[in-house]
């Protein structure tokens, strides 16, 4: 081999190196992959006590939802398996959607105890309907299993309107009033150019 072919094959050598660990590192790297969905939740917390236990701990009641936050990535709701019409719908993604209430509420004109609950939805391309399913495990992250009316304790329509601007992220609030006397809110469901609310009142 001439000296001018050594000097270059170890220029070569020189080059190359580096680039295939940093090619490793790379390839490490991206052995780790975001989910598809995240977890979200949202919280009211009710300043005044509500009871005498409530009162006696100091501490405020709570209303709380936790939930599984699926993204369109350029899908479109109502099309191929993403929310159908006329299933029982998850209200979310991977594990289910819990309502966690420390103060019994009025939802929709539905009476709903304090408790915790399983949070589905009804679509129909007439409307949707909220549906409730008391949980008693205690398990803090709750698996869907096959949906059994049965269960129900409290079903409620839906208030649906149509945003103009796309939400990317499956979001769920809920959004107190800050209006005198009872204590209210909004529970909002907002998915794509969806949008659906129900009413909820402290009892």
């Amino acid at each position: 081999m001439t000296r001018f072919a050594l000097a270059s094959a170890a220029l070569l050598l020189a080059v190359a190196t580096p680039l295939s660990v940093s090619s490793l590192h790379a390839q490490a790297a991206g052995a780790r992959r975001a989910a598809p969905s995240t977890r979200a939740s949202a919280t009211v917390e009710l300043t005044f006590a509500d009871t005498a236990a409530q009162r006696a701990a100091g501490k405020p009641a709570r209303i709380h939802l936790d939930y599984g936050q699926p993204h369109l990535r350029g899908r479109t709701l109502h099309q191929g398996d993403l929310v159908p019409f006329d299933q029982v719908w998850r209200l979310g993604a991977n594990a289910a959607t819990l309502l966690t209430t420390d103060v019994d509420l009025t939802m929709g004109g539905q009476v709903v105890p304090a408790g915790r609950y399983v949070v589905q939805a009804l679509p129909t391309r007439s409307g949707w309907t909220l549906i409730l399913q008391k949980e008693t495990s205690g398990a803090a992250q709750v698996m869907p299993t096959r949906y059994e009316q049965s269960k129900d304790a409290a079903r409620i329509p839906l208030k649906a309107s149509t945003l103009s601007t796309p939400v990317e992220s499956f979001t769920m609030a809920l959004v107190p009033s800050t209006a005198p006397g009872a204590q209210t809110g909004v529970l909002t469901v907002q998915w794509g150019t969806v949008q659906l609310q129900t009413d909820w009142v402290v009892r």
